[in-house]
C-alpha cells in the first residue's frame, strides 16, 4: 500500500506528555477485528479521548481544538507493549505523519516506518523544549527534513539529527511499502532472472 512521499514537514504539534503509552492505549484489543487499515484512527487513544457514553473528554489533548497538526510529540517510551501494527495504523489513519519521542519501542517504530509515519527519537531536553514551547505558543511549529534527518524547533532554531535506517528512509522519501520497493525494481528482478543459468 502506497502512501503520500515524505521530504519535509513543517507542522504545528500536538503534545502528549505521557510516558510509557502502550499499544493497547494507542488502540484498544477490542477495536482490532478490520482487516484493512482504514478507520482505526476514529479509535486513536480512544479510552482515554471518550467517556462510557462515547461523549469527548474534554481534558484529553486532542480534543482540544488549540492544539492541532501533523506531528504527535509523545512522552518517553512511546507504543511499548504488544506488538500490533495496527497502533501504527491508528497514528497514520488520525493524520499524524510523525511521532516525535525520546524513546519509542523497538517493534512500534519499525511497524510506523512500514506504513509511512516518520518516528523521530530527540533528546530528553530537546522534547522538554519543544514541550515548553508548544504549551506557551500552540502555533509553533516543527520542521522534519527527512533527507538531512533533522528536527528544528522553528520559534528557536535550535536542532537535533535523528537516525533512521538507510531502506526505510529511501522508501519514505519514494512513498514506498516493502511491496512497492520491489514492484520498482521489477525491471532488474527480470534482468537478473534472465540471466540466470537455472
Amino acid at each position: 500500500m502506497a502512501y503520500d512521499k515524505f521530504t519535509t514537514l513543517t507542522s504545528s504539534v500536538v503534545p502528549l506528555p505521557i510516558e510509557n503509552v502502550d499499544t493497547d492505549q494507542i488502540i484498544p484489543a477490542r477495536f482490532l477485528k478490520a482487516t484493512t487499515r482504514d478507520g482505526f484512527g476514529d479509535n486513536l487513544f480512544r479510552d482515554w479521548r471518550y467517556n462510557g457514553d462515547n461523549t469527548p473528554k474534554e481534558d484529553f489533548i486532542l480534543n482540544n481544538p488549540i492544539y492541532t497538526g501533523k506531528i504527535l510529540l509523545g512522552g518517553k517510551n512511546f507504543g511499548s507493549g504488544s506488538s500490533r501494527e495496527h497502533a501504527a495504523w491508528a497514528v497514520y489513519d488520525y493524520g499524524f505523519r510523525c511521532v516525535v519521542s525520546s524513546f519509542f519501542a523497538d517493534i512500534f517504530k519499525n511497524n510506523c516506518l512500514n506504513i509511512g509515519v516518520l518516528p523521530v527519537q530527540i533528546s530528553p531536553e530537546f522534547s522538554n523544549e519543544i514541550f515548553e514551547a508548544v504549551y506557551a505558543d500552540p502555533k509553533t511549529e516543527v520542521e522534519i527534513d527527512l533527507k538531512a534527518q533533522t528536527i528544528t524547533l522553528l520559534s528557536s532554531g535550535t536542532q537535533e539529527s535523528f537516525d533512521i535506517n538507510g531502506y526505510k528512509k529511501d522508501n519514505m522519501l519514494n512513498g514506498f511499502d516493502d511491496i512497492d520497493y520491489l514492484q520498482n525494481m521489477k525491471s532488474e528482478i527480470e534482468t537478473f532472472t534472465e540471466s540466470r543459468p537455472f
